[in-house]
């Protein structure tokens, strides 16, 4: 894959931009790489609701876990309130993507070893 998977046109990838470049790179068709895409995330989401955790290996981890109810105040007013329980997503990268990410721009379409 020495190509990249999209163009860099801006700084997001839509769930579309991404179902067309599984469309390039793997030769699917529109209506596979779509499928394949809603269903990878539906299959994550259903995941960190079940369990709060998934591991990509060479991507990063995921990890939902629950912060309990505080004391804070209303930016607004500065009224005192509290900030009720809720659970949050976090997102740790791995070494090898972080080592991807912060590679030498000029090497971004060059394959890693």
């Amino acid at each position: 894959m020495n190509q990249r998977l999209f163009a860099l046109k801006n700084l997001t990838m839509t769930k579309a931009e991404l179902s067309a470049a599984l469309c390039q790179q793997l030769g699917l068709n529109k209506r596979e790489a779509r499928e394949f895409v809603d269903s990878f995330f539906e299959v994550l989401c259903q995941k960190l609701a079940q369990d709060g955790s998934v591991k990509i290996a060479d991507f990063g981890s995921f990890t939902a876990r629950t912060k309990v109810a505080r004391p804070g105040c209303n930016p607004r007013t500065g009224a005192p309130m509290t900030v009720a329980a809720r659970r949050v997503l976090t997102f740790k990268p791995s070494a090898a993507l972080r080592d991807r990410v912060n590679s030498d721009p000029a090497d971004a379409g060059q394959e890693q070893p």
